[in-house]
Parts: C-alpha cells; sequence; structure tokens
C-alpha cells in the first residue's frame, strides 16, 4: 500500500519529529548553519577566525556529503558544538538518521542498558556503532576506564572499517587520545582534522589567550608608547643607539612576527619591556601569544606531575612548545637542573626545527647559556639577537613618545 500523495509532507514531517527524537537533537535544533558567525565575534583576530571560518565550511561540506570522517578540535567555548549539531541537523532534516551523543552520555546509556527493560545492551551498542551517522561531542570528557576505553574503540573501529560517516568533536590533542584510537584519526584517507583556535565565545572577557599560563596580564601597561627612550638621562650615543635599533627592531617583529628574536642585557635596560610590547601589540590584534617567565613555566610543568592536577605533563608541554607564537622571559634565572636542561632543550629544539616565531628576553650573555640552547640562538638564519647595553632604567618619565607611535628610524 502506498501513501496518497497529500500524505507526503505529514509523513515527512512526523519522520523528521521522530528522527530529531531519536538523534537526541530536540535541545539543540536551534543550532544551524545559518545563525552560526564564520568569523566570530567582533575582535578575534585574523588567523583565529581563518581557523573558524575553515571549520565551518569544512563541517557544512561533511553535512552535505556525509562522506569520511571529521574531526574538529579545539579549546572550550570555541563552537565545536555548534558545528557537529548544525551538521547533525541539517542530516536529520534531510531525513538522515543521525546519532548526536556527548561521549560520557553514550558510555552512560550503555551501563543502563546492562538493567534496562527497555533495551539490551546489545541493541543499544550496534544502534550506536552502526548508526548511519554519528556524531561524537566532547570526546575525551570521559571517564577513562579500560572498560570505557574498550567499547569506544569497538564503535569506532567498526565505524572505520565500514567506513561510516562520524563526526567527532575533541578539545584533546591527539597525542591524549588512547593510542588505538588516535591511529583511526590520524588517517588523512578517511578523516579531516580540523584545528579552531578561537576564544570562548561564551566569555566575552576572554581576550588574552593561556590565561592559566600567561603573564601577560601583569604586563598590559608594557607598550610601544609607553618604552621610553631614554634620552636626557646622560647616556652615551652608543647605548641609546643600540637601544632605538632594539626598539625598531621589536615594532617590525610585532608587526610580522617571524622567526626567532632575542634581547640580551642587564636586568632593568628594557628587555621585558620590548617582549612585553610585541605581546601586547599581538593581543590588540586579536591573536594573543603566550607570553610566560621561565621559571613560572618550570613550575606550572612540574606542577602537573601532581596528583590533584587537572592537565597532564603532555598536554602542558604541547601546548607551550606548538604555541604560535611564544615569548620566553628572564632565560637563565631558572635552577638548571637536569630535568630542566632537558625540558627547555626538547621547546628550543621543537620551535627550532618548526621554526615557530619566539622572543626570548635573558640577562646571561652567550656563553653562559647552556650549550644545546646557545646552539640555535646562534643560527643566524632563524635568530636575531640585540644587545641591549643601557644601564638599568631609573624609573624618570618617558621623553615625548606618544601611546601608539611608530619608531624613527634608525641611524
Amino acid at each position: 500500500m502506498q501513501a496518497c500523495t497529500c500524505r507526503h509532507g505529514q509523513i515527512s514531517q512526523q519522520v523528521h519529529r521522530r528522527l530529531f527524537a531519536l538523534s537526541n537533537l530536540n535541545e539543540l535544533s536551534h543550532l544551524t548553519f545559518d545563525n552560526f558567525q564564520p568569523r566570530g565575534r567582533i575582535g578575534l583576530g585574523p588567523s583565529q577566525a581563518d581557523t573558524l571560518e575553515r571549520a565551518f565550511n569544512s563541517a557544512r561540506q561533511f553535512a552535505q556529503t556525509l562522506n569520511g570522517w571529521l574531526l574538529l578540535e579545539g579549546p572550550f567555548g570555541c563552537g565545536k558544538t555548534h558545528l557537529a549539531a548544525a551538521a547533525a541537523n541539517f542530516a536529520v532534516s534531510l531525513g538522515v538518521p543521525t546519532l548526536f551523543l556527548t561521549v560520557p552520555d553514550l558510555l552512560d546509556s550503555l551501563r543502563f542498558s546492562y538493567d534496562s527493560a527497555e533495551t539490551n545492551f546489545e541493541d543499544r551498542f550496534e544502534e550506536i556503532r552502526r548508526s548511519p551517522l554519528l556524531i561524537l561531542d566532547d570526546f575525551g570528557t570521559q571517564n577513562a576506564t579500560a572498560w570505557a576505553q574498550e567499547k569506544l574503540f569497538q564503535i569506532l573501529n567498526y565505524r572505520y572499517i565500514n567506513r561510516l560517516p562520524t563526526l567527532i568533536t575533541t578539545n584533546l590533542n591527539l597525542g591524549e587520545i588512547e593510542e588505538r584510537i588516535a591511529s583511526r584519526l590520524k588517517d588523512p584517507e578517511l578523516v579531516s582534522r580540523v584545528r579552531m583556535e578561537a576564544t570562548d565565545f561564551r566569555d566575552p572577557t576572554d581576550e588574552i589567550g593561556h590565561p592559566d599560563l600567561s603573564s601577560l596580564v601583569l604586563l598590559h601597561d608594557r607598550t610601544f608608547g609607553s618604552f621610553s627612550d631614554r634620552r636626557g638621562e646622560g647616556l652615551k650615543a652608543e647605548e641609546l643607539r643600540k637601544l632605538e635599533i632594539a626598539f625598531n627592531a621589536a615594532y617590525s617583529y610585532a608587526e610580522k612576527p617571524r622567526g626567532w628574536l632575542v634581547f640580551t642585557g642587564p636586568y632593568g635596560s628594557g628587555k621585558t619591556h620590548l617582549a612585553a610590547a610585541i605581546a601586547n601589540y599581538r593581543a590588540g590584534l586579536g591573536n594573543p601569544p603566550l607570553f610566560v617567565v621561565v621559571p613560572d613555566l618550570l613550575d606550572h610543568l612540574r606542577a602537573t606531575f601532581n596528583p590533584n592536577s587537572t592537565v597532564r605533563f603532555d598536554r602542558r608541554f604541547e601546548e607551550v612548545r606548538t604555541a604560535p607564537l611564544l615569548i620566553l622571559d628572564d632565560l637563565g634565572t631558572q635552577s638548571m637542573t637536569p630535568w630542566v636542561r632537558e625540558k627547555l632543550y626538547q621547546l628550543f629544539n621543537y620551535r627550532y626545527t618548526a621554526a615557530l616565531p619566539t622572543v626570548i628576553t635573558t640577562a646571561d650573555t652567550l656563553e653562559e647559556i647552556d650549550p644545546r640552547l646557545r646552539s640555535r640562538l646562534l643560527d643566524r638564519r632563524l635568530c636575531t639577537i640585540y644587545a641591549l647595553t643601557v644601564p638599568a632604567y631609573a624609573g624618570t618619565a618617558p621623553k615625548g613618545r606618544r601611546p601608539g607611535a611608530k619608531p624613527r628610524p634608525s641611524k
């Protein structure tokens, strides 16, 4: 028996309502591609907005084709769940049976099915792993017991073997994900990986990245405009010339970070001010760097070994060494234990090999720096060193450089 054509619309609406109910999308039905801001909120940096737009385009294409897997990576609040729900809502609107599950809820539903009178475990498990479209939100927030890891692997491995369309969101790095699952997610022939770098959309005050690591909030007043040219203090002409060269170099670097920039000189000579000015300039463009004092960085890394730490060492170290722009202040003031030497070398070597933009300040001479680190700093293809030879700043008023003023050409 075929339905009358006049009832097709009614049947379609009934099917859609049932699909939305089965998909766990009732509370997320308002999240669509139409109300997602592809370039993010006002004030987002260009590079951050680019990652957001790339994720938007990838999610929309995935929803239209349902081909392969899509992995959306990024911090909390960057828009991953919105895009995942938008893809699910779009698929359901076309009549595609879809399951949208946060990973903790998925595991809970499997546990409850052991004692459920309505469905047994095997039926629920098969329903999930065979779903025509499966969307797993917040992968990595689950309690990672051996049972949970095994069930997730079985689900994803089945879908991997059968090439079933799957979308996953996570705030973890792949190195933090169980090895067997991570190996599937690394397959470029099946999985499209998109990293989202936007700040938390729900928190308009989140303007400076890495709030738990960065010291930049304490140096918000250190700008190019507030930097003193030290004229009128009776300093030598050569000292003033080197100071101006360093200032110009810092300003140029802030406009276009490339390579490594190193400021050496005695305490109080202006090294930290220039490094912070670069950081504040980039933050003003919406691209906040990671600004960290080296001893503080090492304390952060050590703290991850505490059983009560909410961040694992691997994740913290990865966050630092892969930062798009890293500013390391006061290199050389740390206690040089073998562990510290090794971690600093690993950090330097990774960023050296990847040629990631890095700013370093140090009061040490090059001869006092660990030989393995020094060898990286002496590579003129990547690194430029500026020596500030002026004595410590005594706190006299800056002479006339206006906030936001551009540097004068060096003589």
